[in-house]
């Protein structure tokens, strides 16, 4: 598993765009993850899926409402990453209004999950292998904090948890 001090794993994420602009056409882009976090203070926070009840009603929710603190607080960009396809992630980007705050980034065949070693094995329950609930902190692409969650729970890997983290 990643763990501070480490650097992140050099992979390609997908992202939805609603409109063309910055070389991004519409639809699905490739977002390779060492160009995105270079010279970068990234807050990312990864869920089991999307549309998904504690995902959808708390995780996404609270870095939509700590967005202004945790850009004051250094934080360039905003991550929500998942192991669901890229037109999935858009339209769930959408329905949570993420738009111009949180990156909707889709981890699709659970590539990035697996280099961070935080998979999450669902087969049993039909949804094949996940990615683990956590949160970490990327300064130019180092690991600097690191919060994973026990199975089941959402008590590490939220905004306020990323926002005291960023305080100290």
């Amino acid at each position: 598993m990643i763990k501070v001090g480490d650097t992140i794993p050099h992979t390609t994420l997908m992202e939805f765009s609603e409109v063309e602009e910055g070389g991004c056409s519409i639809g699905p882009n490739p977002v390779e993850v060492a160009k995105a976090v270079a010279g970068k203070t990234i807050a990312i926070f990864a869920v089991p899926g999307a549309f998904t009840p504690t995902c959808s009603a708390k995780h996404v929710p609270g870095y939509l409402e700590k967005y202004a603190e945790l850009k004051a607080c250094g934080v360039d960009e905003i991550w929500c990453l998942s192991v669901n396809d890229t037109f999935v992630m858009g339209a769930w980007a959408r329905d949570q209004k993420t738009a111009g705050k949180i990156r909707m980034l889709a981890d699709g065949s659970a590539e990035f999950a697996k280099a961070v070693g935080l998979t999450l094995d669902l087969l049993a329950r039909g949804m094949g292998i996940r990615s683990n609930r956590y949160s970490m902190l990327v300064k130019d692409g180092k690991v600097i904090t690191l919060n994973v969650e026990e199975g089941g729970k959402f008590e590490v890997s939220d905004a306020s948890t990323m926002l005291s983290q960023l305080k100290h």
